[in-house]
């Protein structure tokens, strides 16, 4: 049995190991894979077991790996695969549900304090000398905001919005939630769930959990910014391509959009014409938030039991089936 990792770096610098893979196999781990057709094509070879993060298998090149059984993906979403073209050939593709919700929560959390309190540049300020020369005890060289009392929007209250919530609450925040199910067992004096559009109008800071869809795609744009209040603060740990980054820029460098803070964007790695790279008051991290050591231990501990469960007859968290 072979067995391929496409990019095994980022699941595995080096602090964790293959070898519960490696019993499964003749195992052969690729840092990294460019992403055409023909190296993907080349890494595979003739392997009957794949493993990607963000490498994409395309149609194309799944046609030209004939072996192939079986598809694991190191991440929840899995948009790099070409789903319909793997079941119509009796390829397995399983994901990794639910592994970072915690991380990803307290990831966001860490953005918006962030926003709030510009930590990391006060810090900066006083290793230049700034508190040293100060006339006062005490400075500050942006707006400091206080989250009590203030509305949150929460879009997408899968588990890490509902973990989201969660945190959010203890600081009290108000949260307004939409989505496409109503929980309505999570509703209380905090938390309401609400159309989009009153989301959008009232709320202070409005935070992205959502999949990306063909409807959610570039949602966040002008015409929806344009509903929200004036100062509003955005936060997107989910999806890059929810937001179309010229129309965020160009808020963010009006001043209608006070703050930013984005994990991941449109395309990863950035590019250097991002308009991002321009925008006012954006905070900006390498989609970072998944990657805890714990979370990745998960991660990988999952990817076992998936590849286990496919060799023994009973595969789980197929998202082809």
């Amino acid at each position: 049995m072979k067995i391929v990792v496409l990019d095994g770096y980022t699941l595995n610098p080096g602090d964790l190991n293959w070898e519960s893979i490696k019993q499964y196999g003749d195992l052969t781990v690729f840092d990294r894979t460019p992403y055409n057709d023909k190296d993907i094509i080349n890494n595979i070879d003739d392997a009957e077991i794949v493993l990607t993060n963000k490498t994409p298998l395309n149609g194309s090149i799944l046609a030209k790996t004939p072996n192939l059984k079986y598809i694991g993906v190191l991440a929840t979403g899995y948009n790099v695969v070409d789903i319909e073209f793997a079941k119509k050939n009796n390829i397995i593709v399983t994901n990794v549900p639910d592994y970072s919700s915690s991380a990803v929560a307290q990831f966001t959390m860490a953005l918006l304090l962030e926003m709030c309190h510009h930590v990391g540049a006060h810090d900066t300020a006083v290793k230049n000398g700034e508190w040293v020369k100060s006339k006062d005890f005490s400075f500050w060289n942006y707006p400091l905001i206080e989250l009590s009392g203030k509305t949150l929007g929460i879009i997408g209250f899968g588990k890490i919005g509902k973990a989201m919530a969660k945190i959010a609450q203890v600081f009290g925040l108000k949260i307004k939630v939409y989505n496409r199910t109503v929980y309505t067992e999570f509703e209380n004096d905090t938390l309401n769930f609400v159309a989009l559009e009153e989301l959008l109008r009232t709320s202070d800071i409005i935070s992205l959990h959502c999949p990306l869809t063909k409807e959610t795609e570039g949602f966040i744009n002008s015409r929806s910014i344009a509903k929200m209040k004036d100062g509003t603060m955005i936060i997107n740990t989910s999806r890059g391509p929810l937001i179309n980054e010229t129309d965020l820029t160009n808020a963010l460098n009006e001043g209608k959009l006070s703050g930013a803070a984005l994990d991941v964007i449109s395309k990863e790695p950035m590019e250097k014409d991002n308009p991002l790279l321009g925008a006012k008051n954006c905070i900006i991290t390498p989609h970072i938030a998944w990657a805890p050591k714990e979370a990745r231990i998960r991660l990988m501990q999952t990817t076992v039991e998936n590849l286990e469960a496919f060799l023994s007859g009973k595969p789980k968290n197929v998202v082809n089936a």
